[in-house]
């Protein structure tokens, strides 16, 4: 049975990514990535609390994902982030004996400029052509 680490964090877009069915049974060791919260939200919320917001984020992740894997007879074994991914996936190579790990988390988006605003680096580059062009 071939095992395969996956990190994700949006069940949708992972669903697109993730290989079809070989019929040769998948073991997924499936690693919910949670969005980061901001070092200032500890002013409001006690550790314990983000840890319970963290499982039922990915609780609410795998109910998404798993049944469909199972559903086509692959085993599943959910894992939630907690630390470092580069530490986290020595651990699961290790433990799992696998070494194919697939990153299926929804890619950041940069955030737009606003209206008559120029995107980082515009202006370098159009004071370069100006110089250019003299």
């Amino acid at each position: 049975m071939q095992k395969v680490i996956v990190y994700l964090d949006d069940p949708a877009y992972a669903r697109q990514l993730l290989p079809a069915a070989d019929g040769a049974g998948t073991h997924w060791v499936l690693v919910a990535c949670a969005p980061r919260m901001t070092h200032r939200i500890s002013k409001w919320v006690s550790h314990s609390a983000r840890e319970n917001w963290r499982s039922r984020w990915a609780d609410k992740l795998f109910d998404q994902i798993v049944p469909g894997l199972r559903a086509r007879g692959d085993d599943v074994t959910p894992v939630l982030a907690r630390g470092p991914l580069p530490d986290l996936t020595r651990d699961l190579m290790a433990e799992h004996g696998t070494s194919r790990v697939l990153d299926v988390r929804r890619p950041k988006q940069e955030t737009p400029p606003g209206p008559g605003l120029l995107p980082p680096g515009a202006f370098m580059g159009l004071a370069a052509l100006v110089f250019a062009l003299d």
